[in-house]
Formats: C-alpha cells, sequence, structure tokens
C-alpha cells in the first residue's frame, strides 16, 4: 500500500468520525427532551380538599370595656357535607376547605410556589374553659360576666359567646419544595410517582364570626397574623400532564390581630396554636422545555 492510499484512508477515517460526531450532535439537539416533572421548566397546579386539626390556645380578646383570656380552647374545623351541589356548583365552589396551588420547578428536584389553604376554624362550645382578665360593669348583660377573673371555671354556649373563622382562616404561603422521582414506567411513560417535601410561611386573612355582649357579627376581615409550616405528599402522575396528590402539613400560627368587629379596629382577639392538615388535590402539569436549538420553542 503506498503513502498516497494511506493518507486518503486516513482522511475517509477522520471524515467519518468527524460526520459522526456531527450526526450525533444534530440527533442529541434536535431529539425532543423527555418531561420530567421533576427537571427545570416544569410547571404544576392543582385544586383539591383539606381536613384540619388544631392545638388548644389561650385566646385573648380585647375592646371597648374588656380584655379578657379564655384558656385551654379547644377547636375544629367544619367541612361541607359531600353532595355535588356543595362540592361541584361553580357557585359553591369556595364553600368547603380547599386548597390551590402554582408552582415552578427553577432547578432540577427544586420548585417555588405560591398558594392558597381555605381553613376553618370554630371554638368548640360546652366545654369547661377558665376566664382570666377584666370585664367592665355593663358591657356584657348576657353571660353576665362582669369585673376581673383569674383562672374561673366557664362553660360556653354558642347562642351567647362564640367564635369561629369560618368564613376563611385562610393560609396564604409561599413554598420551597424539593421533588424527587422514585419510578416511571419506561415505555410508556403513563405512570410515575415522586415524593415532595417542603418548607413554607405567609399571612394569615381571616374572615371573623363573633357573638359577645348580646352582639353578633359575621364576616369581619383582617391580615390577623403569620403562619410557618412544613409538608409532605406523595405524587400519583398520570400520562405526563395530570396528578392525584395526598399529603399533610404541619405548622404554627401566630394570630395577633384578629379583628372581631367590623365597626371597631380596637376590638381583636389574639392567640397562638399548632395545626394539622391533611389534604388530597388533582392538578395539571406543563413542561416549558425546548424542542431543538432555537430554545425558544416551548413543548407544552
Amino acid at each position: 500500500m503506498d503513502k498516497i492510499n494511506v493518507k486518503m484512508i486516513r482522511m475517509i477515517l477522520v471524515s467519518l468520525f468527524i460526520m459522526g460526531l456531527f450526526i450525533t450532535n444534530a440527533q442529541r439537539y434536535n431529539r425532543p427532551k423527555p418531561k420530567k416533572s421533576y427537571a427545570k421548566g416544569a410547571i404544576f397546579a392543582h385544586w383539591g380538599y383539606n381536613r384540619s386539626y388544631y392545638s388548644r390556645s389561650d385566646i385573648n380578646f380585647r375592646g371597648a370595656g374588656y380584655d379578657f383570656t379564655i384558656g385551654g380552647c379547644e377547636a375544629q374545623d367544619r367541612p361541607e357535607p359531600f353532595s355535588l351541589d356543595n362540592y361541584f356548583n361553580i357557585k359553591k365552589f369556595t364553600a368547603p376547605q380547599f386548597k390551590l396551588r402554582i408552582g415552578y420547578v427553577f432547578k432540577n428536584n427544586w420548585a417555588v410556589s405560591l398558594g392558597y389553604d381555605h381553613l376553618k376554624y370554630v371554638l368548640k362550645d360546652n366545654i369547661p374553659y377558665t376566664l382570666s382578665g377584666q370585664i367592665n360593669p355593663g358591657v356584657d348583660n348576657t353571660t353576665n360576666w362582669s369585673g376581673y377573673y383569674t383562672n374561673e371555671s366557664i362553660t360556653t354556649e354558642e347562642e351567647s359567646f362564640h367564635y369561629e373563622n369560618t368564613d376563611g382562616l385562610n393560609y396564604i404561603r409561599a413554598e420551597l419544595t424539593r421533588i424527587d422521582q422514585w419510578y416511571r414506567e419506561k415505555n410508556s411513560a403513563w405512570f410515575a410517582f415522586s415524593s415532595l417535601l417542603g418548607v413554607g410561611a405567609g399571612p394569615i386573612l381571616s374572615v371573623n364570626n363573633f357573638t359577645f355582649a348580646g352582639q353578633k357579627t359575621r364576616r369581619t376581615a383582617s391580615l390577623s397574623g403569620l403562619g410557618a409550616s412544613t409538608h409532605i405528599d406523595l405524587r400519583l402522575e398520570l400520562f405526563k400532564h395530570f396528578y392525584i396528590q395526598p399529603g399533610a402539613s404541619a405548622g404554627y400560627m401566630l394570630q395577633n390581630n384578629v379583628r372581631t368587629r367590623p365597626s371597631d379596629y380596637n376590638a381583636v382577639a389574639s392567640h397562638r396554636f399548632a395545626f394539622l392538615e391533611y389534604h388530597i388535590v388533582a392538578g395539571w402539569l406543563f413542561y416549558l422545555r425546548p424542542v431543538n436549538t432555537c430554545d425558544a420553542c416551548p413543548h407544552w
């Protein structure tokens, strides 16, 4: 084999090698990138329902002629009875205890989101509590609470004294979440499941109903405090775009300015308590991922 043939073979081999690299690289850039719910560019949104549980707390009430605390208060949520009208009537869509959230995966396995948890908080009645503080004479002629009290045993009745946030103990929070996918159907990718673990914090919007001193007021709204929480969820993903997600949240709420009378800014309640929430939501996944080298063609 002469020198010319050797050079030609070398040139052909080099050319084939370069062409192979070019073809491989071109295929890699032109192949649509896989849709992964934990990868950067994924967007998720969901809606669902919750149940909530609360620790005991001491609630302080202040207003014209009174400043007292009811100790050892117990509270519960108030879910709407299940019916097609309660849960699927568009006019009543926000009546049940619901959960709404939208988020964005800004980095592989990490997402930020903003959401709204519509919780309900109802003081239990006909339970022994303690009363401490001052109520001026003549302020309350219904329960006849008057004077100074120090841990005096009382039992509240709904018609004479009641406190609730059933139009909303609304926890509006931002969350940072870690997403890990543990299984994905390889062939059709119709099913996958992931875990979500995160922390969140944000303000509380209260809509209060209050009965005291012969006066019942409803739907007194206020930014009443702050909450902080953590959550853990299991996401069951279907056909890359839909998911069902059961989970739980736990946290702490500090409410230092719950307005109780719409015409009196000085009439407020304050307390702090822990909470536990169980929820199940249904959601949608979208993907802002380039499908070719233009880097500007999102694949929804």
